[in-house]
């Protein structure tokens, strides 16, 4: 198959959208709230995190969507 991003950024977005973005969100609430941070900018700072990692999914949704067979 032959995809819009290399196989390499594929498998690196990839891992980070499903794994390292959605725990980087969970981290920056669990430990900002157990530090007494400021909840408007714990809120803002999980939001734009999640907001990457949707936006990571979509480009890996359109890169397989729009994949095809090599020889076609």
């Amino acid at each position: 198959m032959d995809y819009i991003l290399p196989d390499k950024a594929y498998r690196v977005i990839k891992w980070g959208v499903l794994i390292v973005l959605p725990a980087a969100a969970t981290l920056v609430g669990a430990v900002g709230s157990a530090w007494g941070a400021d909840a408007g900018l714990l809120n803002a700072v999980s939001t734009t995190i999640t907001a990457v990692s949707a936006f990571g999914g979509a480009v890996l949704g359109v890169s397989a969507a729009t994949a095809t067979k090599r020889g076609e």
